[in-house]
């Protein structure tokens, strides 16, 4: 039987985002209702899956250790709210690595994929940017864009993908 999973980017989606990038467990500080949202959705019987560019490894401004701790610290607080977060899958390259997993490539979304053991088709990415719904629906998944992060900077843009959803 298929799992019901939810992707969300995470800078800008689950923790404030900051165009000096996210460099530091410190810097990594959840939005408001971020760990609750999370808590609310596996309770609801949903998958948790991350997908979310982290340039700043190839870019030298923190290293996978410190990714790493970042991440543990999501994972902390999302528990602590009785989230679970069963994926957490990132890109560590620049934007000139000419890599597949970079957003709004697709690679992310299949390697939750290949993790889950299923297609993912159907379900929803959660995002802030144009390139985190992009990479969801170029795999099947509804696009849903949160006003947090650079979300109303996207918004504002425009953005044209079918049966899109807008959350505060």
């Amino acid at each position: 039987m298929s799992k019901a999973i939810i992707v969300l980017d995470r800078d800008g989606v689950i923790n404030y985002d900051s165009d000096d990038y996210v460099k530091s467990v410190e810097e990594w500080i959840p939005l408001p209702r971020s760990m609750e949202a999370i808590g609310k959705l596996t309770n609801a019987g949903y998958e948790i899956a991350i997908a979310t560019n982290q340039s700043g490894i190839a870019r030298g401004y923190f290293d996978l250790n410190t990714l790493n701790a970042m991440h543990k610290k999501m994972v902390d607080l999302a528990s602590e709210h009785g989230g679970t977060i069963q994926y957490i899958h990132f890109c560590p390259h620049g934007p000139d690595d000419h890599c597949d997993c970079r957003k709004p490539k697709a690679g992310l979304i299949d390697q939750i994929e290949r993790k889950a053991n299923q297609s993912i088709a159907g379900s929803y990415m959660v995002g802030d940017s144009l390139r985190d719904l992009e990479a969801g629906v170029s795999k099947g998944l509804k696009p849903v864009l949160v006003l947090t992060g650079k979300g109303q900077r996207t918004l504002d843009k425009g953005v044209d993908l079918e049966h899109l959803q807008v959350f505060d």
